[in-house]
Parts: C-alpha cells; structure tokens; sequence
C-alpha cells in the first residue's frame, strides 16, 4: 500500500472512531478505474478493458447486529444518516446515501443475512468524471460486508449485486463493468474483461518501463448517468438487437456490420448505434492483440478511432472532451479519446514520457482560449483492485 494509501486509511479510521465512538472493524479501499477501450460496450454484452486507478473509495465499517444501518461521508459532509436496513426499498433515496443503502439492499434481497452496520467514507476518485466514483463506494461497502458477515462471495459477485445496486436501487442502467474492475482489477495490467460471461484475462499493461505515459484529462464538466440521455443509448441498442434478431449487439459478427445495417434500414439512429458497437468490441480485440504482441504504441490510432465513434454515431461526447483529443493529438500523442459514459468526464492520452509537458501545456492553453474550465490533469498508473487494508 502507498504511503498516501495508508495516511488515506488512516485518517477514515480515526474520523469513524470520532463519528461513531467506537471502534471499528476494519478498512477496506476500492477503486475508480480509466476504461481503455470498450465504451457503451458492456451493456450489449460486449468486451471491454478497463484498469484501476490508484484513486479509492476508503470506508472503515464495523458490524451491527440491530438491523440499523448509519452512513457518513467526509466528501459530502452533513449529519450521519441512519437507516433500517427493513426499509430498504429502490429508488427511495435520492441522497448520495442510496449506493451503499443500495448495496445492502442488494445482499439481503440476494439471501444474505447482513443486519446492519456503522460505516465511514471518503474518496480520492473525482465525482462525475467518469472515472466510477460511484462504482468504487458500492464496492468498497460489498466487500466490507463480505468479509465482516463471512458471506464468502468473489470479486466478480461483488460486482454484479452492487451493478444491481445501482440499476435498481438507485435506477441508474450501468453495465457491469466499473464493478468488476473496481472488485477485480490487478496492479500492472488492464481487464480484458466479457461482459457476456464475465471471464476475465489480465493483460500486461506497463507504460512507464515502454517509456510511455496515459494522461487522464479531468474536463471538469460533470455527468450524471441516471439522467434519460444514457438511458436512451441503451434503449437504442436494445432496440436494434431485437431488429437484428439477436440476444445482443455482441453477436453480430463485425465481419457481417454492413449487412446487419443495411437490413435496420432507414432507422439512422439505430444504425449509428449499432455501428459504434460492433466496431468498439473489434477495437477492443485489436488493442488486446496489440499488447499482447508487445506493439503497445500501435493502440494509438484505435483510441483516436474510437473516440470518433462514441463522437460521430454514439454521440456522447462533448466540446471539452472533442478538444482534449484534437489538441493533444495535434501536440504530438500517440492516441486519445474520451473515457466513460460521456457528456462530460474525462479523456484519456496515450503519450511519449518526454512529450507529456508539451502535450499537457497545449491541453491546458487550448481549453483557456477557449473559456474552458480549467482542466485537471494527473496521469493513470494501472493499480490494485478492491483489499482490506486495515
């Protein structure tokens, strides 16, 4: 664990005390994560690739007994929130409170007996940069009351009932991905990971020893993915699966796209859709191979392709984001795109150690001219997922 890591640890740990006046538990730190490649891919069972940031959600949690369920989050601030883990119904909160409300939900409703618990957060991931702030709190609370009720479950279960969390408690339509590569990621690689089955490979994925950084760009211009736009996207998709006679958009073969579009006919919305899909899941094979064969550099054009896709056909990107991979790539990087759902969030560069002060300063110039926000820029180091850490 880093040194910021564990002072991080260590101050949750002592606020819970002061919170709660008791000791707790334990500590547990789960993470955002930067998706590579694989956008708006994992709903329509896709593949997708994503890696962990060192950026975690911490939470000191203790067990109760009582069926009372307190929260308290230093990022919000405020009074500590009690609940009846009884209840617990969907979309009966519309605080911040609702992801780990909703975690618990999501256990019991599953059969597992958790009766309560005292629990205290804080995060480093940036809210609403689509990173998966949101994803990071759900995990880091399932695997808290994993490991404290001994309920004996894997990363990937974790992934899936606080994917239910938010779908049905908080009624947000995320996929499966920020989940599982908050609960599974590895330090020094990125998750290749199938939506469909939920297999997983790590995949080496070491920039600084190729002599290579990945900026993540922080537009600051924030998102919500239970608002209607997402939600529209994946209706879209669903909508030409049915079309296409599929379970699906995974199961249309890229090799077969322009038969599958010609036959959704005059529907351009659809069309577009499908497109961005089907040729996402064949960039996220291209880059798999691609590092997998030590070609790393060679990623580049398919980030740029990529984010012209969720551009162009999906349309989820945003002014901000456009100008962060037009200008860094105009400064001399190797690849970027937007990352996340969209409409705001952050874009990910793909860059030669040496031209990360130029290609910063151009992001950085670009987006004062242009009245922006100034934007944060910290770079992504693939890092661990989900652990106890005291």
């Amino acid at each position: 664990m880093s040194e910021s890591s564990a002072a991080a640890a260590e101050a949750v740990a002592a606020r819970f005390e002061e919170l709660y006046g008791s000791a707790f538990d334990g500590v547990w730190a789960a993470p955002g994560r930067v998706n590579l490649i694989g956008e708006h891919t994992d709903y329509n069972d896709g593949f997708v690739m994503p890696f962990a940031l060192p950026h975690t959600a911490v939470a000191a949690v203790s067990r109760r007994d009582d069926g009372v369920l307190r929260l308290h989050s230093d990022d919000i601030g405020g009074r500590v929130v009690e609940l009846a883990v009884d209840d617990l119904a969907p979309e009966s909160d519309k605080r911040w409170t609702a992801y780990p409300a909703g975690v618990v939900w999501a256990l019991r409703e599953a059969g597992h007996a958790v009766t309560g618990a005292d629990v205290h957060l804080a995060s480093s991931v940036p809210a609403g940069a689509g990173l998966s702030s949101s994803a990071a709190l759900e995990v880091v609370v399932a695997l808290a009351l994993n490991d404290l009720f001994g309920l004996g479950l894997r990363g990937w279960q974790l992934a899936r009932l606080s994917q239910r969390a938010e779908n049905v408690y908080v009624g947000a339509p995320v996929g499966i991905m920020d989940q599982t590569a908050s609960a599974c990621c590895e330090a020094g690689h990125a998750l290749f990971l199938d939506t469909r089955d939920l297999s997983q490979r790590q995949i080496p994925f070491d920039l600084a020893a190729e002599g290579m950084r990945l900026l993540v760009v922080d537009t600051q211009v924030k998102h919500s993915h239970s608002e209607g736009e997402y939600g529209k996207r994946r209706e879209g998709c669903e909508k030409g699966a049915a079309l296409l006679g599929v379970d699906a958009l995974r199961d249309v073969p890229y090799e077969e796209l322009d038969a599958a579009l010609a036959r959704l006919g005059d529907d351009e919305e659809v069309r577009r859709l499908v497109r961005h899909v089907v040729t996402e899941d064949h960039r996220v094979e291209q880059v798999v191979s691609l590092l997998e064969s030590g070609d790393t550099r060679a990623i580049g054009p398919l980030l740029i392709e990529g984010h012209a896709s969720l551009r162009d056909d999906f349309r989820v990107s945003c002014p901000e984001l456009d100008l962060v991979v037009d200008t860094a790539v105009s400064a001399g990087a190797l690849g970027a795109r937007m990352t996340g759902g969209g409409f705001g969030g952050s874009a990910i560069v793909l860059v030669e150690e040496g031209d990360v002060p130029a290609v910063t300063k151009a992001v950085e110039e670009a987006f004062a001219a242009a009245g922006f926000t100034t934007p944060r820029v910290f770079e992504a180091v693939p890092s661990a997922g989900a652990r106890r850490v005291r």
